[in-house]
């Protein structure tokens, strides 16, 4: 089977691209090279905004499956139809779990969960990206499938503030200074390794019974913030000082003194509970199973931080904002 990605060396991508070559498959990744290679990956250099460039880079292959990791717009997804109609067996999108409904209106999600989020444009624009290519599914017979990841991590780290490609959390925990969790940590959210995510996404590769479907792939671990951010400590070998503030007031806060916004991360996701109906993958993909708890799997994260000083980045910007916040609503 012969793949291409769009991408292919990020946080979640990365994994994939490792499980899709130990299975044998013929992987190949487009990008601009910025990134090392990746064992067992053929490279295909070139920037898929420039589409006349590409059209050269890809003018002599035929795929089986494309992945685009990549597209977060519905010129992003037209450009990629220019590329790739009646050129592909399959075409995946990645989307975002961030597209359901919120805030939530049943306590568990699944793929017919409404889409729709009046808080975060970037998830509205995944929703227009899904719209475009189920119409050009229905209309033309484009071979799409559809993957919403939720809060998927390796090389990140995922909490709220003050985490994901920074480390500044870590580094305050390890200082014994407090740490803000959003409203009062009880509710419950789903972390998914990259590795776990991998096992189902790549039984989804010309899987010709995804072709105009939509799936999420999550673990079915369910913790709160509370002890996600309790989970971390521990893998840092401390405690958390945690300091419990509203969403609200935390996106009031930024918006009012110029930090960046945190509306769409707080009430367009993370405000709420996510809790993941995983059946459908694992009715197309039998032996997909997430095995890796987070309190194993972010102390491999913290490992990789911790392997290169230069990726344990604190940013002054995020300590000022949590020193604020923590000053003014804290006690």
């Amino acid at each position: 089977m012969k793949v291409l990605f769009i991408g292919g060396t990020g946080n979640i991508s990365s994994s994939v691209s490792h499980l899709s070559t130990q299975k044998g498959i013929d992987l190949y990744h487009l990008n601009r090279g910025k990134r090392p290679s990746i064992e067992g990956v053929k490279d295909i250099i070139a920037d898929i905004r420039n589409i006349e460039q590409t059209k050269k880079a890809l003018a002599f292959h035929k795929w089986d499956v494309v992945v685009n990791w990549i597209a977060f717009t519905p010129e992003d997804v037209s450009r990629d139809l220019e590329l790739f109609e009646g050129k592909v067996g399959q075409y995946i999108f990645i989307s975002s779990a961030s597209v359901y409904q919120k805030p939530p209106l049943n306590a568990i999600i699944t793929e017919s969960t409404p889409l729709k989020n009046p808080y975060w444009q970037y998830s509205r624009d995944k929703i227009a990206c899904e719209d475009l290519l189920t119409n050009r599914y229905r209309e033309r017979d484009f071979p799409m499938t559809i993957v919403r990841p939720s809060h998927t991590y390796n090389t990140v780290i995922p909490v709220t503030l003050g985490g994901w490609e920074e480390y500044t959390v870590v580094d305050r925990i390890r200082k014994g200074l407090p740490i803000v969790v959003q409203g009062d940590g009880t509710s419950l959210w789903t972390e998914t390794h990259a590795d776990d995510f991998a096992k189902g996404f790549v039984g989804l590769l010309g899987n010709q019974h995804a072709i105009g479907e939509a799936f999420h792939i999550t673990s079915d671990e369910v913790l709160s913030w509370n002890q996600i951010y309790q989970s971390l400590a521990h893998a840092a070998g401390c405690e958390a000082k945690i300091v419990h503030i509203s969403s609200q007031a935390i996106c009031d806060y930024a918006d009012k003194h110029n930090f960046p916004s945190e509306t769409g991360n707080l009430l367009g996701d993370k405000s709420h509970c996510a809790i993941f109906d995983n059946s459908k993958i694992k009715r197309f993909v039998p032996d997909y199973l997430a095995t890796i708890p987070f309190s194993v799997g972010i102390k491999r994260t913290l490992d990789w931080f911790e392997a290169d000083p230069s990726r344990m980045i604190v940013k002054e910007e995020t300590n000022r904002f949590l020193e604020e916040l923590i000053n003014k609503y804290g006690n």
